[in-house]
């Protein structure tokens, strides 16, 4: 769409969109005669099937005679291509088309002159504008157009790289001096939308120490997008690696084993695919408790290509996740003897972690009492355990001495851990099941 003002002007501009053509389909696609006769099925007899293609070539033969005039062949089957119904044709574009994000637009500007009289020392200038910017793509106030005769005309070509969304301006201004003398400007603008490609839903889950994000990309085209790459590139101290549903093992995201890797369809009108990544948190100390409670995880890159190879490319915005609830005090279970008996001392090899950025302690640990279930394990010895100060980030190792007083499968629950400094107490340890034998 474009817009002129008023006024007398010798110059016009004239844009165009330099876009690759698209394939011609003849309709209605062409048929092979022997599907209007037999179906599939008589193949699978070897005697019929031998007998059927010369019968039917023979037929075929005497339609194509150059001498018929009602062309009677002109839907039969020359070659199995002719099945696709493509003539080899080529068709340029009727229209400006679509234009979407991702794309480089490429524009073909003609400025005319239409006047009997010529024209000179134009300057022109071309730029787009968005709704947060405005980019210069051609100016020649350094080196003017020194003359455009009569009916002649000067062209160049643009391009610009889609970045946004919306609505676009072409602005195309020209200031020259006409057969009178007269120095004019001329401006003239050109509108289009770009709109969006495709469209990223994702849904993030955790289990445990691991994150899965599940992306789903849908094409709003209309036409098919053949997916070259989609990179996911993890926020700092994130490690991710894709998920493949014909792979025993994942792959590393930035694996480079093959050397080309054939494209992924994802077909006009709504087509989807899914990638499905494996996150965890790879730094340690500090790092990992930031990462722990950022929800960002990271961002994908996607690149593609339409059927005749023109290239599309787009970053999406940061992708959340829910952030992890990090305690100041972590209790784990690191060791516990296989064999345990009844009514004898066993150790329980415990860690005792400080994820804050100061010290914490000294502390206490004890087996709560207050519990509606009677309990079958116990300490063995003094009932508190004394553990020094842990210091910023920092962990300690110690054993419990408990003893199991009924045969089966039982629990180490309740198991308490005091700061004597902050006279504070911690979420205890989760239950913890072992299996008692007798002697």
């Amino acid at each position: 769409m474009s817009t002129t003002p008023q006024g007398i002007h010798s110059l016009a501009f004239r844009v165009m969109r330099l876009c690759k053509p698209s394939f011609h389909v003849e309709p209605p696609f062409r048929l092979d005669p022997s599907d209007l006769f037999v179906g599939e099925d008589i193949f699978d007899d070897p005697l019929a099937a031998s007998n059927l293609s010369p019968l039917l070539s023979s037929h075929v033969n005497k339609s194509t005679d150059s001498s018929d005039m009602t062309f009677a062949n002109r839907f039969l089957l020359h070659h199995p291509s002719d099945a696709m119904g493509f003539s080899g044709l080529l068709v340029l574009p009727q229209s400006f088309g679509a234009i979407y994000l991702g794309e480089t637009f490429c524009s073909y500007i003609s400025i005319n002159n239409s006047s009997n009289f010529e024209v000179k020392d134009v300057i022109i200038k071309a730029e787009i504008q968005t709704e947060r910017e405005r980019i210069l793509l051609l100016d020649t106030s350094k080196s003017p157009v020194g003359t455009i005769h009569a009916g002649g005309h000067y062209d160049f070509i643009v391009e610009h790289d889609v970045k946004e969304l919306g609505a676009y301006t072409m602005v195309c201004t020209a200031l020259y001096n006409d057969g009178d003398g007269e120095r004019k400007y001329l401006p003239q603008f050109f509108k289009f939308v770009v709109a969006n490609p495709l469209s990223v839903r994702t849904k993030v889950r955790t289990v445990k120490e691991t994150t899965y994000l599940e992306a789903c990309i849908e094409n709003h085209t209309k036409s098919n997008l053949y997916v070259d790459q989609v990179e996911f590139e993890p926020a700092p101290h994130w490690t991710a690696k894709i998920l493949k549903a014909d792979e025993l093992y994942p792959a590393d995201n930035s694996s480079t084993g093959e050397i080309v890797k054939p494209p992924i369809l994802v077909r006009s009108g709504g087509g989807i695919h899914n990638y499905l990544y494996q996150m965890k948190i790879s730094s340690p100390g500090s790092e990992q408790v930031k990462a722990k409670r950022s929800s960002i995880l990271g961002k994908l890159q996607i690149s593609w290509r339409t059927n005749l190879g023109e290239p599309g490319r787009l970053q999406t915005q940061q992708i959340l996740g829910n952030p992890s609830s990090c305690k100041e005090i972590e209790l784990q279970v690191l060791g516990i003897p296989s064999l345990i008996i009844l009514d004898k001392p066993f150790s329980v090899h415990l860690n005792l972690t400080n994820h804050t950025d100061s010290e914490l302690g000294p502390f206490e640990v004890w087996l709560s009492k207050n519990s509606a279930h009677e309990k079958f394990v116990m300490f063995n010895g003094l009932q508190t355990m004394a553990l020094p100060a842990v210091e910023a980030f920092g962990s300690t190792d110690f054993h419990l001495n408990v003893v199991a007083t009924k045969l089966g499968v039982q629990r180490i629950s309740g198991l308490i851990v005091f700061d004597t400094k902050e006279k504070k107490t911690f979420e205890p340890l989760a239950d913890v099941e072992i299996f008692v034998e007798s002697d």
